[in-house]
């Protein structure tokens, strides 16, 4: 179980100093820089090499709201929840850490303006000066994590071609990134919105609860709907 938990450690540490790094340092580099599609592809990638280098060992979640759409899904024990859960906020506020004391470290710290620090937020100017409500909001977040729960839970089905089965879910995240940055900056992760907003605090720390219940929720309506509707009989 201790390989497990440090697997799921890694893989939302890598998840969230990847992916929330390369909007705080790349994304706005002048001529030179990666921008929304860049960002969206740095989330994919991210889980996509770890659910390569330790999915064999914990199922490469990185993500409550995955563990909870797993479980309702029978794809994961009840009794592992909640150490994977701890498992995973660790992971994502040691990154946000790591995070802090680079940007830190050029003075460029901000805790200003919608998305400071690369948090999520909703009914705030935000990119081309839109402003999405909390209804928008929480719809986008939830769709998009039923949606992820469906794509991982069918990738990784033993019916499947599992050898492809990383592609499938990392690019399923970066096409879920491409549509919602613009909308919340993208959670579909409660660890990784958790960890962004705690050195934010304000209206990112307000603002969490929607973070945790709009994925939690979608996370375990896309479980049930692979299990009950798409899940091939194991007997037929």
């Amino acid at each position: 179980m201790l390989k497990k938990l440090f697997a799921e450690f890694f893989g939302t540490f890598w998840l969230v100093f990847g992916g929330c790094g390369s909007a705080l340092f790349a994304a706005g580099v002048p001529n030179t820089g990666i921008g929304l599609l860049g960002v969206a592809l740095a989330f994919g990638l991210t889980v996509l090499t770890m659910v390569y280098a330790v999915g064999h060992i914990s199922g490469g979640h990185f993500n409550p709201a995955v563990s909870v759409g797993l479980m309702i899904g029978g794809r994961f024990p009840a009794k592992d929840l909640i150490p994977y859960i701890i498992a995973q906020l660790v992971g994502a506020i040691a990154a946000a850490g790591c995070l802090y004391i680079i940007l830190n470290g050029a003075g460029a710290f901000s805790k200003e303006g919608a998305g400071a620090f690369a948090t999520n937020f909703y009914d705030l100017p935000g990119y081309n000066n839109r402003s999405f409500s909390v209804g928008a909001a929480f719809l986008a977040e939830f769709l998009l994590t039923a949606f992820f729960l469906i794509v991982i839970m069918g990738a990784t089905d033993k019916w499947a071609n599992g050898k492809f089965a990383g592609i499938a879910i990392g690019l399923c995240l970066t096409l879920i990134h491409l549509i919602s940055i613009p909308i919340t900056n993208t959670s579909v992760n409660p660890a990784r919105s958790t960890s962004q907003a705690l050195f934010v605090g304000g209206t990112a720390l307000s603002q969490l609860w929607l973070f945790w219940l709009a994925p939690i929720l979608g996370g375990a309506v896309g479980g049930a709907i692979y299990k009950l509707l798409l899940q091939k009989d194991q007997n037929a």
